[in-house]
């Protein structure tokens, strides 16, 4: 390469540096805080908002009547949840809103269908809305939400099922007096983990999303939520797994009272 050719060379190859430097990088998380920004928050936040399902409420009475629907396959129950959650968020993308239930049984459908197994909508939602109602707490969520309501935590449900439906798990499973308030996506029309409903959540709390942390045992949950500038508490339920691409919480433990006491010891 003549003297002339490669500093022309070098001249093009410092503009698309340039270039490449000032280009938006399309695609990718511009969330700046670090795992070690995000572990030495002190200070107590406002409002603590859990999750229901798997969170609070033992979802393996379920596996029995789903199980039976899928031909006696109660293994396919996770790929039936990812279904459900899969689609709400399609319905949300495409500014729509069905209930969380419906769109389990029509979820429900799809996976049965994909294994040769004939199912109506009816079927599907007799399998899902009767057990999903009715299902227990998990062992230690009555104690440990009691710790932290005596311990002057405001304690609100935010979930994605109905307002109906959240209401009637709670008084079957004996939840209904640990929460201050019970809220639904239901009132927004837009799915967790669309950063929406927890912008929505902390100005119905009347707090900043820095003042709000979220409880819960799904990855894709507390991802939104720190997405969103709120705090995040893990339970770590068997098969739960934290997104890797996202902010670690500030606590992360197997089960709710865990939680709780390090909640608690925060001054």
């Amino acid at each position: 390469m003549s003297t002339n050719n490669r500093r022309s060379f070098l001249k093009k190859s410092a503009l698309l540096g340039l270039a490449s430097a000032a280009m938006p990088q399309y695609g990718f998380s511009t969330n700046t805080k670090t795992n070690t920004e995000m572990n030495t928050n002190t200070k107590r936040p406002k409002v603590l908002f859990f999750d229901v399902n798997e969170t609070l409420l033992d979802l393996t009475a379920m596996k029995e009547s789903v199980g039976k629907v899928l031909g006696n396959r109660s293994d396919l129950l996770p790929l039936w949840f990812t279904t459900m959650l899969q689609y709400s968020l399609v319905s949300t993308v495409g500014r729509q809103y069905n209930d969380f239930g419906i769109i389990g049984a029509a979820a429900l459908q799809m996976v049965a269908a994909n294994h040769n197994i004939k199912l109506s909508e009816e079927e599907g939602k007799e399998a899902i809305l009767g057990p999903l109602r009715s299902i227990p707490a998990h062992p230690e969520v009555k104690q440990a939400l009691a710790d932290l309501k005596k311990a002057g935590y405001t304690l609100v449900s935010f979930t994605n099922s109905s307002n109906i439906g959240v209401e009637t798990q709670f008084k079957n499973a004996g939840l209904l007096d640990y929460f201050d308030q019970r809220l639904s996506i239901e009132d927004l029309g837009k799915y967790k983990p669309h950063t929406d409903a927890y912008d929505w959540a902390a100005r119905k709390m009347g707090v900043q999303p820095n003042e709000c942390l979220l409880i819960a045992a799904h990855g894709w949950d507390i991802a939104g939520a720190l997405w969103a500038n709120w705090r995040g508490a893990f339970v770590s339920r068997p098969g739960a797994q934290q997104y890797p691409l996202a902010p670690t919480p500030e606590i992360a433990e197997p089960n709710l009272t865990l939680i709780a006491e390090q909640l608690i010891a925060i001054k």
